[in-house]
């Protein structure tokens, strides 16, 4: 297949320029549903294909990232009807119908570092499996390494991340050490295709883990499909007994990252939302942020299946917040810092500056544009709020970026956010569920 030269797919919004948001006339009350989580959405897919067979998935996140992994499971053969967030999987049991074939990730970190395992433990085949410019940025050698200790036969493209070479022959097992410190992904990836592999496989962390709720959030969906995992309780090694997948009905979780920009609308514009669909018996770190909003000054109502937010529009600061755990919202709070009446520094989160943009520059960028003095440090930044100015935000087709700084908008009339399809990426209907909640929004 010929690469295409962007991630959007066709469960993407129509392409704009640019959109330009104005704060409500008032305080905000309302209720939101939001979309299914991206991670286990994804994850949920690639087991459900490998799995032996038929799996019924509820709760479907229909995105840009997802929509990849639908169609490069496809390509592979496997049976995949989706209706709305419902999705019907005919698994393959590990033996992928279509042994050769051209496979295209978009800027999904999913897709490219859970796949090539998967691939890669299928007794034969050979693939190549390609994403867009800035996933090809992306690193991937830590997965490659792990899975060619394992056995597996994958090669790096010249930078040594995609595009990925995979062939089939199944993977030896054994024990492999890989670091952490990066992306939890690698050891999700690893993690996945374990199962598959002939002999009992043991991952060892050689450093610390950043974001290890997620890896939490893999070897559950895994056991759900009945894998057989032993962890410490440090997750600093993983034991996981050779075996197949077996098919499973499964609801998934609404996702907590996107719930939280919701919530801070509360506690940037004044009002209330409360997101009906995630709460605190959810694994997802990002649930936590709650936690933050609450210390800059937010008052937070938590049951085990919602979240809810109010907030004055007058935001406290003067803290700083590890945001390790839950770094996807780390421009977040950046943005909220904006807002608020003193200093905030995020630590944490030296890994964000290789996500789909360097995060902490592209953060310094645009409110250094608006009239904030951003400091950058090694594992995070300091926010010195000010006043604002008007603006145009460009967010390097990150889509955490676009969706975090649209908070502004709420408080800082006419910000313009070039690019705003890039919430695709993740949740489609984002400016969308903005208005609904009184934000007005216009396309341009």
């Amino acid at each position: 297949m010929r690469r295409p030269s962007s991630g959007r797919s066709p469960w993407a919004p129509p392409h704009h320029r640019a959109v330009v948001i104005h704060p409500p006339t008032g305080p905000i009350d309302g209720r939101v549903t939001v979309p299914g989580s991206k991670s286990l959405t994804n994850r949920a897919l690639l087991l459900a294909a490998v799995a032996e067979g038929r799996s019924r998935l509820e709760g479907v996140l229909r995105a840009d990232d997802t929509y990849w992994c639908v169609d490069g499971l496809r390509r592979l053969g496997v049976s995949i009807t989706v209706e709305g967030d419902g999705v019907t999987v005919d698994g393959c049991g590990g033996r992928w119908p279509v042994q050769e074939a051209e496979l295209f990730a978009g800027s999904a970190g999913t897709v490219a570092r859970f796949l090539p395992g998967l691939l890669a433990a299928g007794p034969e085949g050979c693939w190549r499996l390609d994403g867009t410019d800035q996933l090809r940025s992306r690193p991937l050698a830590p997965l490659v390494e792990g899975l060619q200790q394992l056995g597996g036969r994958v090669a790096a493209g010249p930078g040594g991340g995609l595009p990925l070479e995979i062939r089939g022959g199944g993977l030896r097992g054994g024990r492999v050490r890989i670091p952490g410190s990066t992306s939890s992904q690698f050891l999700s990836g690893l993690l996945l295709a374990a199962p598959l592999a002939r002999e009992p496989v043991i991952l060892e962390l050689a450093d610390h883990l950043v974001q290890p709720a997620y890896v939490a959030m893999t070897v559950e969906l895994m056991r759900s499909f009945g894998a057989r995992v032993e962890q410490a309780p440090d997750l600093s090694w993983f034991r996981v007994e050779p075996g197949p997948y077996r098919a499973v009905d499964h609801v998934l979780e609404a996702d907590a990252s996107t719930a939280g920009y919701f919530l801070a609308l509360a506690a940037a514009v004044g009002g209330r939302v409360r997101v009906a669909n995630v709460g605190t018996a959810s694994l997802q770190p990002d649930v936590r942020l709650v936690d933050v909003l609450e210390r800059m000054g937010a008052r937070v109502t938590r049951g085990p299946g919602f979240l809810q937010v109010e907030g004055t529009g007058r935001l406290r600061g003067g803290f700083t917040v590890d945001m390790r755990p839950m770094s996807d919202q780390a421009l977040t709070v950046g943005v909220l810092a904006a807002l608020a009446d003193g200093p905030v520094t995020v630590t944490g989160v030296g890994h964000i500056r290789r996500h789909e943009s360097d995060r902490i520059a592209v953060l310094r960028a645009n409110l250094g544009n608006l009239g904030i003095r951003v400091d950058e440090h090694p594992d995070g930044f300091t926010v010195h709020p000010g006043a604002l100015k008007p603006g145009t935000v460009d967010p390097q087709d990150d889509h955490r970026v676009a969706m975090a700084f649209a908070l502004l908008g709420s408080r800082l009339p006419g910000l313009r956010i070039l690019d705003p399809a890039c919430v695709a990426k993740t949740c489609p209907a984002y400016f969308e569920i903005l208005a609904g909640l009184g934000v007005p929004v216009a396309f341009a």
